[in-house]
């Protein structure tokens, strides 16, 4: 095969292929039910990725335009990740985050410290994003001594109970809302009057958690001047702003975090997924005031994990920052804003399509319904192109690919999309 033919999409049986339906077989048996989507025409299984390609187990090969969550923003199979994970393994493959620390640890707190847009920045270390935000939402009230939180409708912080209770979705909240203990409250996203309205009525508030821009709920976009609006709400009303950057982080909307474009300094900043490169770490960012309402440890701490600053993390994370420098990724994704912008135009003359929208790399194409996205997702994927739903009725189709995508893979995948969503329903 030539590596021209080997840097796009190749199908070698139907999809999903015959291993792929073997293993779905397989897991429906052993996996709880309620996790995995499992039909005859979803999901395939994967085998391998390098850079914006990934290949299932029939070696059938996709262009990927979802980086598995944002996770892969350096490249599915970056060999700089990879290798410093290897190496680590090799020396010391875990630690005693909170009792003795690895050394790696600690060169990671710094280097997100000198790039974290906050004062004086102190850093929590976790495993994923709901873990992030839960010790940001112990922060805040410990710092405030306020247990309210302002949060939007729509939006997305993870499924932990924590979490749930500043959760805009309705459908995560449901089957729990009698053990949920109601400290959430809700405003429309982007909107400053409700905001102002919320803090003004509510005493109880000591935080506003907020996404720069809504991913779950379909790449919703706040208009300019929003996030500055809100800061200044914030510091009017004594209260912290905590801004959850874990699909936004690290150069996705073309600024190393997206508050950046106004220029916003949160209280607290949450990071994951493409912090790691595809190894499971995050990270809570407090301003030194935030942080310093935790008491010392005095042998025992309040508030931790076992993994907390796993030493193959931390030595992924610095790999991967690395890379984000090192390939400029984070102007790559700037400088593609204008061209996505002027190519997903052509979207708009298409029955069915009703918005697009979107900064950077991250982008949605909203339908009029879940049904005709997910009928756009499946033919997507039977032409070799990987794409995700999202939206309250999974309405709209998510495009974040890796940073690393060429403008070559970049076209044809986004011409195999629009030629999946022009067939007629």
């Amino acid at each position: 095969m030539s590596d021209a033919v080997a840097h796009f999409e190749s199908l070698r049986t139907a999809i999903p292929g015959p291993r792929s339906l073997a293993l779905a077989e397989a897991l429906k048996a052993r996996e709880t039910r309620g996790v995995t989507y499992l039909a005859d025409d979803f999901p395939v299984f994967w085998r391998s990725g390098n850079g914006a390609l990934v290949e299932d187990v029939d070696g059938n090969r996709y262009l990927d335009l979802t980086a598995a969550f944002g996770v892969a923003l350096t490249g599915h199979g970056n060999a700089a990740v990879a290798r410093a994970i290897a190496e680590q393994a090799g020396r010391l493959a875990h630690g005693m985050g909170d009792v003795h620390p690895s050394d790696v640890k600690t060169r990671l707190l710094d280097r997100l410290a000198a790039l974290a847009p906050l004062d004086d920045p102190r850093i929590f270390l976790c495993s994923g994003g709901a873990e992030s935000l839960e010790f940001a939402l112990k922060t805040a009230r410990l710092a405030t001594g306020k247990p309210g939180v302002l949060a939007a409708r729509g939006a997305y912080h993870g499924l932990s109970y924590g979490t749930l209770e500043i959760g805009g979705i309705e459908k995560f909240r449901a089957p729990w809302l009698d053990q949920l203990r109601g400290f959430g409250r809700f405003v429309d996203f982007a909107d400053l009057d409700g905001a102002e309205r919320a803090l003004r009525d509510g005493p109880g508030i000591g935080a506003v958690v907020i996404e720069p821009i809504q991913g779950r709920a379909g790449v919703i976009v706040p208009p300019d001047g929003y996030l500055r609006g809100l800061r200044a709400l914030c510091d009017a009303h004594g209260v912290l702003l905590v801004l959850d950057e874990i699909y936004t982080g690290f150069g996705r909307t073309g600024t190393l975090f997206a508050c950046e474009r106004e220029g916003v300094r949160p209280d607290i900043l949450c990071v994951g997924k493409a912090l790691g490169g595809g190894f499971p770490i995050s990270a809570t960012i407090l301003t030194r005031a935030a942080a310093d309402a935790w008491a010392p440890s005095r042998g025992e701490a309040l508030h931790t994990s076992t993994y907390l600053g796993n030493p193959m993390g931390c030595a992924a994370a610095l790999a991967n920052l690395d890379e984000i420098e090192r390939l400029g990724l984070v102007d790559r994704a700037r400088a593609a804003e204008a061209g996505m912008a002027a190519r997903l135009a052509r979207f708009r003359t298409i029955p069915g399509v009703v918005d697009l929208r979107g900064r950077g790399m991250l982008w949605g194409i909203e339908f009029r319904d879940g049904a005709t996205a997910n009928a756009c997702v499946l033919r997507s994927l039977q032409t070799g192109v990987i794409v995700l739903q999202s939206g309250p009725g999974g309405e709209t189709i998510t495009l974040a690919p890796p940073l690393v995508i060429d403008e070559a893979q970049l076209a044809r995948a986004l011409d195999l999309l629009e030629a999946a969503a022009r067939v007629p329903a």
